[in-house]
C-alpha cells in the first residue's frame, strides 16, 4: 500500500515537471524570435548612461548566446504562474480544508510579489546601480561592459528581488505551520533589519548600492509579512483533523 502510494505520488511529481517543463519550452519558443528586441529592452537601463551607448562582446559566440539565454530566463519569469500553479496542484491534495481555502490567496499573492520584485529592480535597482558605476570609473577608463557579464550580473539582480519580495508569503508560512507567532516575529525585528543586510551581501553584487536597495524592501516586506499572517494564518479549533476530500 505504502509503495503504491509512493509511486503514486512519484509519478504525479513528473507529471507535474513535464507540465512545468513544457510551458516554459513554449514560452521560449514564441519568444525566441524577439531575443534581439528583449536583449535591447533588457540592456536600455545600462545604454542609456554609457558612453555612446554601446556594449561589447569580447568572445565570438557573445552575440548569439546572450541573447539566447536572457530569452530563456524571461521564459521561465513569464511562466512562472504556471509554474506556481504546478507545486500547488501537487502539494494540493494533502492540504486541511482551511489551508485550501486560504493557499488561492497567497498564491496569487506570490506570483504578484515575485513580479514587483523584477519591475523594482528593472526599473529602481538598475539606473542607480548603472549609473553609479560609470559616474565613479575613474579618469581615463571608458566604461564599456561585455554582454555576458552584463547578463550575469542582471540575472542575479533580477532574480535576488523576485526571490526577496517572496518574504510576506515565507512569513505566513512559518506563521501558518505553527513554527513561530506574529507576536514573535515583531520582537525579532531588529535581527531581520540586521539580516536583511547581510542576505543584500550574498545576494547581490559588491556595491553598497545594491546591497540597501534590496535589503529596505525586504525589511518593509517583512513587516508586511506580519501583517499578512494576521490576516491568513488563523488558526482555527480542532475542528477539522483530516485533509479536506
Amino acid at each position: 500500500m505504502l509503495e503504491g502510494t509512493l509511486l503514486s505520488h512519484l509519478v504525479e511529481l513528473r507529471t507535474r515537471l513535464l507540465k512545468i517543463s513544457a510551458a516554459v519550452v513554449g514560452v521560449f519558443i514564441c519568444l525566441l524570435p524577439f531575443a534581439s528586441t528583449i536583449f535591447e529592452i533588457a540592456s536600455a537601463p545600462l545604454r542609456a548612461v554609457l558612453p555612446g551607448a554601446q556594449m561589447i562582446a569580447t568572445a565570438p559566440a557573445s552575440p548569439l548566446i546572450a541573447p539566447f539565454k536572457l530569452t530563456f530566463y524571461v521564459a521561465l519569469f513569464v511562466a512562472m504562474p504556471i509554474v506556481l500553479y504546478q507545486v500547488w496542484a501537487f502539494v494540493a491534495p494533502g492540504l486541511y480544508r482551511k489551508e485550501k481555502r486560504f493557499a488561492v490567496p497567497l498564491l496569487a499573492s506570490s506570483i504578484l510579489l515575485f513580479y514587483a520584485g523584477i519591475a523594482f529592480a528593472f526599473y529602481v535597482v538598475f539606473p542607480l546601480v548603472f549609473g553609479f558605476f560609470t559616474q565613479i570609473a575613474p579618469e581615463g577608463v571608458e566604461v564599456q561592459p561585455d554582454i555576458s557579464e552584463f547578463l550575469s550580473f542582471i540575472t542575479t539582480i533580477i532574480f535576488a528581488f523576485g526571490i526577496a519580495f517572496e518574504v510576506p508569503i515565507a512569513t505566513v508560512l512559518i506563521v501558518w505551520t505553527g513554527l513561530t507567532t506574529t507576536e514573535k516575529l515583531g520582537k525579532a525585528r531588529p535581527y531581520v533589519f540586521l539580516g536583511a543586510f547581510v542576505m543584500g551581501m550574498f545576494l547581490t553584487p559588491p556595491d553598497v548600492i545594491s546591497q540597501t536597495v534590496l535589503a529596505v524592501p525586504v525589511y518593509l516586506l517583512y513587516e508586511l509579512g506580519i501583517i499578512m499572517s494576521r490576516v491568513f494564518a488563523i488558526r482555527e479549533p480542532e475542528e477539522s483533523t483530516k485533509p479536506a476530500d
